[in-house]
């Protein structure tokens, strides 16, 4: 576990200082930030003219879990790719580190930075609920009376679990290459696929069918936007995510391994 964590750090710690680290960052928040102010002046103009509805945060979490489709292939094409490249992935393979443990602290490195890009949303639902400590009102909420705080926990939750898949199947398609461009267009290709193209058989095949149940569950936006998008959750939307979590690492560290064997 202390190796994990090592590795995870060292990674954390190089996105602060990677020009692309930010460039997604910045398109997160300025998008979601975006969507946020039209949300708000939509529902107020609503409020307005009588139309009713309050605010929630899923075009929040929506379009970050969208943005995801697009970031994380940039974000994890070099993590193993690029140290292969460079032939600084020989000397990890020579240290004391077990190949599911490079693999997990690269994983866990992107994790902790796509965490601390959702963490900044975060103020989003505080500025709509405010902040009320007992009797005292810091922040009046814009909100009454308050957002659907069980909706926020699986809008949140869902994005959490996407972001964990993508990295994981992003990790293992990069311990497959040498080259990060190739890393990167598998990647979003992969991605697309997941998140488009398993969705447009399930919407033409027959409804019923076990072709079209089955395109319909590997589809993602049925569980990320269906699923936790409406705060209504199943056990096979979560083990859905953490089985493609556990398909990228596992995809990486066999990499890592056969890399080793060479």
């Amino acid at each position: 576990m202390r190796n994990i964590w090592t590795i995870a750090k060292r990674e954390y710690d190089h996105y602060f200082i990677s020009p692309i680290a930010y460039v997604v960052a910045f398109l997160i928040l300025l998008t979601t930030g975006g969507i946020f102010v039209y949300s708000l002046s939509y529902y107020t103009q609503s409020a307005f003219q009588s139309f009713g509805g309050a605010p929630d945060i899923t075009p929040i979490t929506g379009s970050f879990g969208f943005l995801l489709v697009l970031t994380i292939p940039a974000i994890t094409m070099r993590l193993i790719a690029d140290e292969a490249r460079m032939g600084t992935l020989e000397l990890l393979l020579t240290a004391p580190v077990r190949d599911f443990e490079l693999i997990a602290g690269k994983w866990l490195g992107g994790f902790l930075f796509i965490l601390s890009i959702l963490a900044i949303t975060l103020i989003y639902p505080i500025i709509l609920n405010g902040i009320v400590f007992g009797s005292v009102t810091i922040l009046h909420p814009l909100v009454t009376p308050g957002i659907d705080r069980q909706l926020m926990f699986s809008a949140y939750l869902g994005v959490i679990l996407a972001a964990a898949a993508f990295l994981a199947l992003g990790v293992g398609i990069s311990a497959i290459f040498t080259n990060q461009i190739a890393a990167f267009f598998v990647t979003l290709i992969a991605f697309v696929i997941l998140w488009w193209l398993f969705g447009f058989p399930s919407s033409v095949l027959q409804p019923g069918t076990t072709g079209q149940m089955l395109f319909q569950y590997l589809d993602m936006k049925t569980h990320f936007y269906n699923a936790f998008g409406t705060g209504s959750i199943a056990i096979s939307d979560f083990l859905y995510f953490l089985s493609l979590t556990a398909i990228g690492l596992f995809i990486g560290t066999t990499a890592v391994e056969v890399r080793r064997w060479r």
